[in-house]
């Protein structure tokens, strides 16, 4: 038996032949605003009206350009410290509230604070330090500015003073620097997003070998977009180095910590990403009136050196020297011959005393002396005449020869 399935339940006012009344809709909508209940947001007052009774604000996100219309009792209103005006930031407690007769949805404010300076510092100081922890900080991971870039990426403000300044001080120190310019907005809630933007698309750019974020000098809250997380990590992840030039010199936004160089001012920035073509023509002079006197002094070191060199005696008269030591070469030579000399003399006396010992000492000299020795017919020795009897074929041997006899 199988199931009939369950047909699902349609939501109010999805079929055209049954529509909802104006009065269904705006209450379905009333009742679901109703169980969003209380919300705190913070967001900065573009727009302030005062009236009795009720004032009536605008509230921009800090990042975005997007907007709420608040409403206020007056009396809490003129009761906060210190005085809401347009352009404070501020931390609102708001009910959504559904008007069914007239179809509209305003944000009833409940309680409100305004976000001091000092509040926004210690975020800063909070977001700081986990960048720093994160390394995006060290000097290690900073890149090199090239000495002379193909092409400048700039960034700036439109219609700003910050633009003139880099460009025309760059201008002046090196005349063929080119740039690459966006103009975005550098305050506001569009700032961040623009800068970012425009920095991702110079970043892939081949050529550009630099890029200049500038925009002249603000109060506190209005340069807090160039210490926004997400433009950091921007400026930190780009592959070409990044230059900072944000507000004056006592002015020290977040990206300055980022960047690969930090300058004071955007005038700073000018002679930081190019060089002074009057100063370095000038340090090519020095540096070959330099090199000129350092290669005249050392030939002329030399020179002096080969003078003294020249003087000496030995060098004055080579042949000198020559025939000193063929002198004393002569002299050993002779010394070595009547050295050699005499010694065979000695040697060979000495081999003459000993040979005519010897030879006095041999059998020969014996026989020489007279004396001869005799062997019988088996060769051996006579030495007494029982060894040769009468008649015995006896070899007589003298110094001059041999010869047989017969014994008596």
């Amino acid at each position: 038996m199988s199931e009939t399935p369950e047909t699902p339940q349609e939501k109010p006012g999805q079929d055209p032949d049954q529509p909802l009344g104006v009065h269904q809709l705006s209450t379905i909508v009333g009742n679901y605003i109703a169980r969003l209940g209380t919300v705190w947001v913070e967001g900065q007052v573009s727009q302030i009206n005062v009236r009795k009774g009720m004032s009536y604000l605008k509230m921009r996100d800090v990042d975005r350009d997007e907007t709420l219309s608040l409403k206020i009792v007056t009396s809490i209103l003129e009761g906060i410290t210190p005085e809401i005006e347009q352009g404070s930031r501020i931390v609102a407690q708001l009910k959504p509230e559904w008007w069914q007769v007239r179809g509209t949805l305003d944000f009833k404010v409940l309680q409100l604070r305004a976000v001091g300076v000092g509040e926004l510092m210690v975020r800063l100081e909070a977001l700081r330090n986990l960048l720093k922890a994160e390394g995006l900080f060290n000097p290690e991971r900073k890149k090199v500015i090239p000495f002379l870039p193909r092409r400048v990426g700039l960034i700036t403000g439109r219609n700003g003073d910050a633009e003139h300044d880099v460009v025309n001080n760059a201008r002046r120190r090196w005349p063929d620097v080119v740039f690459e310019i966006r103009n975005v907005s550098v305050e506001g809630p569009n700032a961040v997003r623009e800068v970012t933007n425009a920095l991702t698309e110079l970043d892939v750019i081949d050529d550009i070998d630099v890029i200049v974020i500038a925009r002249g000098g603000g109060n506190f809250e209005a340069l807090l977009p160039f210490s926004d997380e997400s433009l950091l990590r921007a400026v930190a992840q780009a592959t070409t180095p990044v230059v900072a030039a944000i507000g004056h010199e006592e002015d020290h936004p977040l990206i300055d910590d980022v960047a690969d160089f930090r300058a004071s001012t955007p005038t700073d920035a000018a002679r930081k990403i190019v060089p002074d073509v009057m100063q370095e023509l000038a340090n090519l002079r020095n540096v070959r009136t330099r090199n000129r006197q350092l290669v005249t002094a050392r030939v002329e070191s030399l020179t002096n050196a080969l003078h003294v060199l020249r003087s000496r005696p030995a060098l004055a008269n080579p042949s000198a020297l020559i025939d000193a030591r063929t002198k004393d070469n002569e002299q050993l030579r002779r010394m070595i011959f009547t050295n050699v000399t005499n010694r065979i003399n000695i040697e060979s006396s000495d081999i003459r005393g000993l040979s005519a010992t010897l030879r006095a000492l041999s059998p020969q000299g014996t026989l020489e002396r007279g004396f001869a020795i005799v062997r019988d017919g088996a060769g051996h020795v006579v030495r007494t005449t029982t060894h040769a009897p009468h008649g015995t074929q006896l070899r007589v041997r003298v110094s001059d020869g041999e010869f047989n006899a017969t014994s008596d």
